[in-house]
């Protein structure tokens, strides 16, 4: 995902791109991660795109997700679980539950989830 839009976290583009895309892979794989409200929205927007583009489910679809998701347990559990729960779905796929202040820092910390 190379856009121009969105958060920059305090980050150099490679480091940022890098942990949005372990961030997404590990929300896909748990379907739930704990994280700050900035990150959890760059997360799900990233993550968004992700499962549009895998419901069309040809080829170009899986070298879009595979140039993102660089795990194969990742990717199997997209297109064979996640792409038919979703299949009817318009988009929405990611929920943020807001937990609180984390007590180092006054961070806001939620939980992003996919939604069943």
């Amino acid at each position: 995902m190379n856009t121009v839009s969105g958060r920059k976290l305090g980050r150099p583009t490679g480091h940022r791109f890098a942990m949005l895309r372990n961030m997404s892979a590990s929300l896909l794989f748990h379907e739930k991660i704990e994280t700050t409200r900035p990150k959890a929205r760059e997360v799900a927007r990233f993550t968004e795109h992700l499962i549009t583009a895998a419901k069309k489910q040809d080829l170009s679809a899986h070298r879009r997700v595979s140039r993102d998701l660089h795990g194969t347990a990742v990717r199997t559990k997209l297109f064979d679980v996640l792409v038919p729960r979703y299949k009817e779905r318009a988009g929405g796929y990611t929920q943020f539950i807001l937990k609180g202040p984390r007590l180092s820092d006054g961070a806001e910390i939620g939980i992003l989830k996919l939604v069943s």
